[in-house]
C-alpha cells in the first residue's frame, strides 16, 4: 500500500496554547472598573462578586468585558470546510494556517464524518483517495511547463548560477502543487494557529450548528470551551449559553437542503458578463465626500478637491502609504477614505475564497453549499490547467467522478452537508462582497502583487479597473506595493527574495501576468 492508498483521519486536535491569567475574574474587574476611581485587578474580585456580577453584566448584554480574555490554540485534523464555512467566516478571529500552495500533500489525510459507514463510508473514501492519486498527477504534469516559464521569464539558460535554477526548480514545484491542489476535496485536513477572545468562543459556541459543517464544528468547538475550562471552568461554567438546537437555526427553515438551482446559477454568471468580480453598486459622489471630509479632519476650507484627495492617497504627498505596517486606520487623513462604500459580485473557486476572505473588512455573504451547489460539475478550472487539453480532461474526470460520489452518498441518504466534503477545492462560490475604500485600498495593495494566487490577483484587478472606470481621482495610486513605492521608496518591491521577476511599476494596470 502506498501512500496514497491510505487514508487517514485522526480527528481533531485541540490545544490550548496560550491563555489570558485569570479570564473570568478579568471580566469581572473589567465590568466593576467601569464604576470605580481606579483600574480593578482580577486578584480583587470576591467570589460573591463572580456569583452576581458576571451573569448581571452577561445578561444585560454588556458583552464587551468577555472580550479582554484571549484564547491562543493549535488546531489540526481538521477539514478546509470547517475552517471556510465557520471558523473564518466571520471578522474577530487572528490566525496563521497551513499553506497548500507552498505545502506538498503527500499524505492522504481527510476528514471521514462520524455517521458515515457501511457502503457510504467506502464511496467516501474511494472519492477521497482518488482525488489525491489526480493531485499527484496532475503536479507532475504541471511541473514541467511551469519550470519552462519560469526558465523563460528569468532567462535560466543565460545564466551560469546553479544554485539559482534550483530556486527555479524549487519555485516550479510550488506553483506545480498551487495549481494541483484544485482537485484535492474540501474534506482534506490542515492545521493553524487559531485567536480569539473569550466573547467570539462564546459567539462560536452558541452559533456552532449554523452552517455547513454543524456536526465536525460541535467536535472542534466543544474541544475548544473544554480546554478554556481546564484553566478556569467559571469562564464557561458561569455564563454563557448552550448551542441553539436544530429548530432554532433560521437557515434551515427558510431554504432546505438539496441541490443548487442551475437558473439562478446561470442568471448569476451571466450578471458577471465574462468576468470575476463585478462593481454592482458605489458611493455615487465618494471623490466629494472623502474631499470635504479631509477639509473638516484639517480644519482648512483652502483646500480644493485635488489637494484634498493628494493628502489622503497620494504617497508623495502621504508618507503613510509607505508603511509596512497598515496603519490607515489610526491616521486621522486616512480614516476619510472610510466615508466610500463598493459592493461587488464575485465567482471564486472554494481555495481561492479561502484566502479571499481572510481580509476581514472586506466582508462576502457567502452561499450555504449544502443549498447551492447544482448536481453537474461547477468549477473554477484554473487557467495553467485549462491550457493544455490532455490535464484539462484530466482535471475534470477528476470533478466529474467527485460529483458522482457525492450523487451517490446522497442517493444512501447521507445529509447533504456530509456529501459536500468530496467536492473538490475547485467547487465554484457566486456571492456579494463588500468594502470601505480604506479597506479595499489594503487588499488591493497586497492582492493586485505578482505573488498574489491568481484568481484573487483577477478579481482584485477587475474590480481596480471598474472602480477607477467610475472613481478615476481615488485610483490613480493604487496597485501593488512595487507600483506604490516607485519613486518614493526603496526597495520597490517588498517581497525580498520572492521577487515575481516582472516591472510591474513601470506599466501598471497593464501588465501581462505569466503564470
Amino acid at each position: 500500500m502506498t501512500e496514497l492508498d491510505a487514508l487517514v483521519d485522526e480527528g481533531p486536535d485541540v490545544q490550548l496554547r496560550s491563555a489570558t491569567l485569570h479570564p473570568y475574574d478579568g471580566a469581572i474587574s473589567a465590568a466593576r472598573t467601569c464604576y470605580s476611581p481606579r483600574v480593578i485587578a482580577p486578584e480583587e474580585v470576591t467570589p460573591g462578586q463572580r456569583q452576581r456580577i458576571g451573569p448581571l453584566t452577561y445578561e444585560g448584554g454588556h458583552h464587551t468585558v468577555f472580550q479582554h480574555a484571549t484564547f491562543e490554540f493549535a488546531l489540526s485534523g481538521l477539514s478546509r470546510q470547517l475552517v471556510w464555512s465557520f471558523l473564518h467566516a466571520f471578522p474577530f478571529y487572528n490566525t496563521e494556517q497551513q499553506s497548500q500552495r507552498y505545502v506538498r500533500l503527500d499524505r492522504v489525510s481527510a476528514h471521514i464524518p462520524p455517521a458515515l459507514s457501511g457502503r457510504a463510508r467506502e464511496i467516501y473514501t474511494d472519492s477521497i483517495r482518488a482525488s489525491w492519486r489526480t493531485y499527484a498527477e496532475l503536479s507532475a504534469r504541471l511541473e514541467p511547463r511551469v519550470h519552462q516559464i519560469l526558465g523563460d521569464l528569468w532567462r535560466l539558460k543565460d545564466r551560469q548560477n546553479r544554485a539559482f535554477g534550483k530556486n527555479i526548480a524549487r519555485e516550479a514545484e510550488k506553483k506545480a502543487i498551487e495549481t494541483a491542489r484544485y482537485a484535492i476535496p474540501i474534506a482534506c485536513h490542515t492545521a493553524m494557529v487559531y485567536t480569539v477572545s473569550g466573547l467570539v468562543l462564546h459567539r462560536l459556541q452558541r452559533m456552532v450548528r449554523v452552517g455547513d459543517a454543524p456536526q465536525e464544528a460541535a467536535e472542534v468547538v466543544s474541544r475548544m470551551v473544554a480546554e478554556v475550562e481546564r484553566v478556569d471552568p467559571d469562564f464557561f461554567g458561569a455564563v454563557g449559553e448552550s448551542a441553539l438546537d436544530d429548530a432554532e437555526v433560521l437557515e434551515s427553515h427558510v431554504a432546505s437542503p438539496g441541490l443548487g438551482d442551475p437558473a439562478l446559477l446561470e442568471a448569476f454568471d451571466k450578471s458577471l458578463d465574462g468576468g470575476t468580480s463585478r462593481l454592482v453598486d458605489w458611493s455615487a459622489r465618494g471623490p466629494e465626500v472623502v474631499a470635504t471630509a479631509v477639509r473638516q479632519v484639517l480644519g482648512r476650507a483652502d483646500l480644493d478637491d485635488a489637494d484634498a484627495l493628494a493628502l489622503a492617497l497620494d504617497p508623495a504627498r502621504n508618507p503613510y502609504r509607505l508603511e509596512r505596517l497598515n496603519v490607515s486606520g489610526h491616521a486621522p487623513l486616512m480614516r476619510t477614505l472610510a466615508h466610500v462604500h463598493y459592493v461587488f459580485r464575485k465567482k471564486l473557486s472554494h481555495t481561492a475564497d479561502s484566502q479571499d476572505q481572510r481580509h476581514r473588512t472586506v466582508p462576502g455573504s457567502r452561499p450555504l453549499l449544502s443549498r447551492t451547489v447544482p448536481g453537474h460539475v461547477d468549477v473554477v478550472v484554473p487557467e495553467l490547467i485549462g491550457e493544455d487539453p490532455v490535464t484539462r480532461n484530466l482535471f475534470l474526470e477528476c470533478c466529474q467522478a467527485q460529483w458522482y460520489a457525492r450523487e451517490q452518498l446522497l442517493s444512501l441518504g447521507v445529509a447533504p452537508e456530509l456529501a459536500l466534503y468530496v467536492l473538490p477545492n475547485a467547487v465554484a462560490l457566486r456571492f456579494e462582497e463588500s468594502g470601505t475604500l480604506l479597506d479595499l485600498l489594503h487588499k488591493w495593495t497586497m492582492r493586485s502583487c505578482l505573488n498574489a494566487q491568481r484568481e484573487i490577483w483577477q478579481a482584485s484587478m477587475e474590480e481596480i479597473e471598474q472602480v477607477r472606470a467610475v472613481h478615476p481621482e481615488l485610483m490613480e495610486h493604487v496597485g501593488p506595493p512595487c507600483f506604490v513605492r516607485s519613486g518614493h521608496a526603496r526597495p520597490r518591491c517588498t517581497e525580498g527574495s520572492h521577487f515575481c521577476g516582472v516591472p510591474v511599476w513601470r506599466t501598471f494596470p497593464e501588465i501581462r501576468r505569466p503564470l
